[in-house]
């Protein structure tokens, strides 16, 4: 695991070693046991390593016998072991003992054909001295980031935004739909990033650069199309088990102490159960809560650990250590909006300082409709049979319920399940579902200068929604909705929250759940069974692993990762929001009219709305503004 960067020049310029240093030591915090630089000709890689695996040799960078292919690797490759011996059958030879070398001597043999064979998280750079050609992979489903900037003279690339910025003329000019995009969806999706500039390589595709030229190519997607993987749900429950055991037993290989997030929910429980199930040790197992019992989730956990007769440590996140927001503004490089970021922060620089691995259940929702909005989106098809003038009375009586409820109580969601269901644009039923602003929120939000800034662009989180749903057309319609949020929500805000919050502490996450074998073959799965009726969440899942779950955890419903905000923001956090988005340096950014943010500020103060994302939000774009932009950092 490490953190990467490089810089390849189109007219042989020589990279300068201070520079390529100075860009390498931005994210020291990924990979603080070692550093490796490569420079030939008009190519420059560098990276960080966190040591995971063959701690004595997985020196980076690597280069092949002949001196031809460099490479420079952040990741784990999980089924490297039996790559390393199907090729060394074929006659190919290793110095190293790493699956950073496996990388290489594949693609020494399959060009970039080579990611087809990976298995696992990933991020790399190979340059190739002889054709002076760069390739860089991000892996399937996005667990490891890349960004990277074109200029005419250079193509550079990081792990991490901050670093593009040490190299001359890489400016650092705002896009303003980025913006716009991020209120939407509290995250700004690939290939765009806040800078008109720089882009990051989506999930699934690889980018190659040869005498000049760039061409970025999508090599993997979901087995859309494909026919059921099989009919019977009995061999469906067998398949769901047998490969997830597989896709624990491949991450559990590692040379440092490892351990599991434990949230209490249905995916961290069962990972754990694994994990106990195939570990001579007890497991080390981590959980967050908060003082305010709704939001807290630590007496479930603590059931499942002593269950499983884990080594379970507990930590509670108040209020005033929203203090570290600054500095998760700074890590993230770019406004980043889910609440989540700061327990998950928090549970990470925990559980670093017993463990240097952590597996957890991320993907669990996504493979089988773990989500309410799931159930929502089903009901709401029923609502598509109903007259205009139906609908119409509906969307009028859902504005008369009160403004001001909890997030994720009874009437807060039927007011935003109303509100959405109404539509019959399935994109954009589905944008109403998820969004923290609306485009009806925006109406006179924005300042003039800034309207005009955007133009025709404004609204394009519904282009980019709807876009994925085109891309899934013929599916079954759980199916269809779980590609979608495979595509979106899933590697653009769960992926980057994960690693910024891991690799913030210096943590190497892994997810089962997002094996791309797993993946594959629950998508050739039937939708209903993964939403069984209207409440059966998670039903196949669940079923499959019903022996593994105490009664009390199998019966509970999905509960939201969320955090106290609209309490938070009317008494510790008051002041500290106040002073960043209705100050003088905020306000003259020229986004959004002052009477507006204070409009909302009031209706929240005063209880007649609850608008805490969207002050969390609000707050996250300006202490980027301080951390980021400001400081040039």
């Amino acid at each position: 695991m490490c953190g990467i960067c490089g810089i390849v020049y189109k007219d042989g310029t020589i990279p300068d070693p201070g520079r390529l240093k100075t860009a390498n030591d931005l994210f020291t915090h990924r990979g603080p046991d070692d550093e490796g630089f490569f420079i030939h000709g008009p190519a420059g890689l560098a990276m960080r390593r966190l040591a995971i695996i063959d701690l004595n040799t997985g020196h980076q960078p690597i280069s092949t016998a002949d001196g031809r292919y460099t490479i420079v690797f952040n990741g784990e490759i999980y089924n490297f072991l039996e790559l390393r011996a199907e090729l060394v059958e074929q006659g190919c030879a290793f110095r190293t003992k790493t699956d950073t070398e496996v990388i290489l001597t594949l693609y020494q043999k399959l060009g970039t054909a080579c990611v087809s064979r990976l298995r696992g998280m990933f991020a790399f750079a190979i340059w190739d001295k002889l054709e002076e050609r760069l390739f860089l992979a991000r892996d399937r489903i996005g667990k490891k980031p890349l960004v990277y900037t074109e200029q005419r003279g250079f193509l550079a690339f990081a792990s991490e935004l901050r670093s593009l910025f040490v190299w001359p003329g890489v400016s650092r000019e705002i896009d303003p739909e980025a913006i716009d995009q991020f209120l939407s969806l509290q995250y700004i999706p690939s290939p765009r990033t806040i800078y008109h500039q720089v882009h990051k390589l989506p999930p699934g595709h690889f980018l190659v650069m040869h005498k000049g030229q760039v061409t970025v190519e999508r090599y993997w997607d979901l087995p859309v199309g494909q026919p059921p993987i099989t009919t019977d749900v009995e061999e469906a429950k067998r398949l769901v088990a047998d490969k997830l055991r597989e896709a624990v037993r491949l991450r559990l290989i590692s040379d440092v102490p490892l351990g599991a997030f434990l949230s209490g929910g249905i995916d961290s429980s069962i990972i754990v159960a694994l994990m106990a199930e195939m570990s001579s040790q007890p497991v080390k197992t981590f959980s967050i809560g908060f003082e305010e019992a709704e939001f807290s989730e630590l007496h479930f956990a603590k059931e499942v650990a002593q269950r499983y007769g884990c080594e379970h440590a507990e930590f509670v996140v108040k209020p005033e250590m929203a203090d570290v927001l600054p500095k998760l503004a700074w890590h993230y490089g770019e406004p980043y909006a889910d609440p989540s970021a700061l327990p998950s922060y928090y549970v990470s620089r925990e559980t670093r300082r017993f463990v240097t691995v952590a597996l957890n259940g991320d993907g669990g929702d996504e493979n089988f409709a773990g989500y309410v909005r799931y159930f929502a989106m089903k009901l709401a098809r029923s609502f598509d049979l109903l007259p205009g003038p139906a609908r119409a009375a509906l969307r009028s009586g859902a504005e008369l319920l009160p403004d001001w409820h909890a997030p994720y109580g009874f009437t807060w969601r039927l007011k935003r399940f109303l509100r959405s269901a109404l539509f019959t644009d399935l994109p954009r039923r589905h944008l109403k579902m998820i969004c923290y602003f609306t485009e009806e929120d925006k109406d006179g939000f924005y300042t003039p200068e800034f309207e005009a800034r955007l133009g025709q662009r404004k609204g394009s989180a519904q282009d980019y929604i709807a876009q994925a749903f085109a891309a899934c057309p013929n599916e079954d319609f759980i199916n269809r909705l779980l590609y979608v949020d495979f595509k979106t929500y899933l590697p653009e805000c769960l992926m980057t929250k994960m690693d910024i919050a891991a690799m913030a502490n210096s943590l190497e996450g892994r997810s089962p759940f997002l094996d791309h074998e797993f993946v594959e073959t629950i998508f050739r799965m039937s939708g209903d069974w993964k939403l069984k009726g209207l409440r059966g969440q998670k039903w196949l899942l669940k079923e499959a692993f019903r022996d593994k779950l105490p009664p009390r955890i199998f019966n509970r419903g999905k509960m939201g990762f969320g955090i106290p905000l609209g309490a938070w923001f009317r008494g510790p956090l008051k002041s500290f929001w106040a002073d960043h988005v209705l100050g003088s340096r905020a306000l003259a950014r020229g986004y959004f009219q002052e009477s507006a943010l204070r409009r909302l500020w009031q209706e929240h103060q005063s209880r007649q709305r609850d608008h805490g994302y969207r002050l969390w939000a609000l707050l996250m774009l300006e202490l980027w503004h301080e951390e980021c932009l400001e400081k040039g950092q």
